[in-house]
């Protein structure tokens, strides 16, 4: 009897069980998590008392504000809950607060859910410079090069997830061989 099944198949174990480095990222995704309430917290105490004395248009730009990092907290959590349990092991949660989408997002609504997220957070930070122009004292000033180049980034993320959108509807429709 040949060596080299058995040599194959103790490579082919250790390789799987590789998949186990990726959980330290993981655990430190759940730090970075951490770390954006935090920011949030920190942000909703800066400006809930000045509510009473803030513009409309200040108070759209905090709320933005409070979206945006509510937007990439959701976003760290997908890539999250979804990563680990596609590249590492499924989750054994039995809860019946369980999200609908736990188990259900593959490799491919992983990257959706990455590009409209990015999408969406890139619209934040536009609208709130788009708010500000004009205004002497705008938090967000930028000159036309700046802003020309934040659309431009910010079409890019659009046309992107509209090709990604594409390149999966159309695998979908191709017969797997």
């Amino acid at each position: 009897m040949s060596d080299k099944p058995t040599l194959e198949s103790k490579f082919e174990q250790g390789l799987f069980a590789s998949r186990w480095l990726m959980a330290p990222m993981y655990l430190g995704l759940v730090v970075s998590l951490g770390m954006l309430v935090v920011i949030f917290v920190r942000e909703l105490f800066y400006y809930a008392p000045q509510v009473l004395t803030m513009t409309a248009d200040q108070s759209i730009l905090t709320v933005l504000t409070l979206i945006d990092l509510s937007l990439a907290a959701n976003l760290l959590l997908i890539v999250l809950f979804s990563g680990y349990e596609n590249f590492v092991s499924k989750l054994d949660i039995t809860s019946n607060d369980r999200p609908d989408w736990m188990g259900k997002v593959d490799f491919s609504g992983l990257k959706m859910k990455l590009i409209a997220s990015i999408v969406a957070i890139s619209g934040i930070h536009l609208l709130k410079v788009f708010m500000g122009l004009g205004k002497p004292d705008s938090a967000y000033p930028v000159t036309t090069d700046t802003l020309r180049w934040m659309v431009i980034i910010h079409l890019t993320f659009v046309i992107s997830g509209v090709l990604l959108a594409l390149m999966d509807w159309l695998a979908a429709k191709t017969d797997k061989h």
